[in-house]
């Protein structure tokens, strides 16, 4: 039987926003096992990392959501002590709550605890990561299309989409169509893929290990950073958008680290006589 979210199987119920992140992760995964075929490294090492960077990551992605509640969670009375008091709600990542900045947090820690556990090159493994890891958020963004979230301020434009009344914020009940904002980050994941891919193939051979991942610590961020800007359910903190500002923090580190790694040698002193 299926419904508006899901499948009925007797007495299993599978979430559509379950299955949406699944096939990302499944499809990022295939991408990586080409690029490590293509640098002659085990491809298959690709399915064993996944269920480490899967685990971490949904832990990581639930914790920031636990830790930074958005505007529409607080305003429902729902902040981190709450979920702290009912612990058993922290489990409940059916329903949405997945952060995705902790996602690649604790996706980079499931990812570095394989490598040390099969002695393997870190770097080389969150190269693999990086356009997998925005190959899987493209398809997983449409999850939030099926929990109507993730949308951006009321818009007549052709493109828009409606938001039942149940699922639409505070002083927005009137409304009835939004800005697909789970699209336009979808979007933006897509781009952000192939530039990796392209780098990846044209440059990998003047790249240094890790650069690939840094590249995307760049281009995901940036995009995340300007689309913010439209995002009705931001996560407040001192009068500030904590995604924001992570945001920006992160882009702006990662290219100077990037710099910094491909800085020119200074020239030689003049010898003296």
């Amino acid at each position: 039987m299926f419904d508006a979210y899901g499948i009925h199987l007797g007495p299993l119920y599978f979430r559509y926003y379950g299955m949406i992140i699944m096939a990302g992760a499944v499809a990022g995964a295939f991408v990586a096992r080409r690029l490590l075929a293509s640098r002659e490294k085990d491809p298959d090492l690709v399915w064993d990392g996944l269920i480490w960077a899967l685990v971490f990551g949904v832990i990581g992605a639930r914790l920031y959501h636990v830790f930074t509640p958005s505007q529409s969670l607080l305003d429902a009375g729902i902040d981190t002590r709450y979920y702290l008091t009912h612990p058993l709600d922290i489990l409940t990542t059916w329903n949405g709550g997945l952060g995705m900045p902790g996602a690649v947090i604790g996706g980079a820690l499931g990812l570095y605890l394989f490598a040390r556990r099969r002695k393997l090159a870190f770097a080389h493994l969150l190269d693999a990561a990086a356009p997998a890891t925005a190959i899987g958020q493209m398809i997983g963004r449409w999850g939030n299309y099926v929990n109507q979230e993730l949308y951006g301020p009321p818009t007549d434009l052709p493109w828009a989409i409606f938001i039942k009344p149940a699922n639409r914020m505070a002083g927005y009940e009137s409304f009835e169509r939004f800005h697909p904002l789970f699209l336009y980050e979808s979007i933006w994941n897509g781009l952000n893929a192939l530039l990796l891919y392209f780098l990846w193939k044209r440059y990998g051979h003047r790249l240094l290990p890790g650069d690939l991942f840094l590249v995307y610590l760049i281009g995901y961020p940036v995009g995340r950073l300007l689309l913010e800007f439209l995002r009705l359910d931001y996560v407040p903190l001192a009068g500030l958008n904590l995604n924001q500002a992570i945001m920006l923090v992160t882009a702006v580190a990662s290219a100077a680290v990037l710099l910094w790694r491909h800085r020119r040698p200074s020239p030689a002193p003049p010898a003296t006589a």
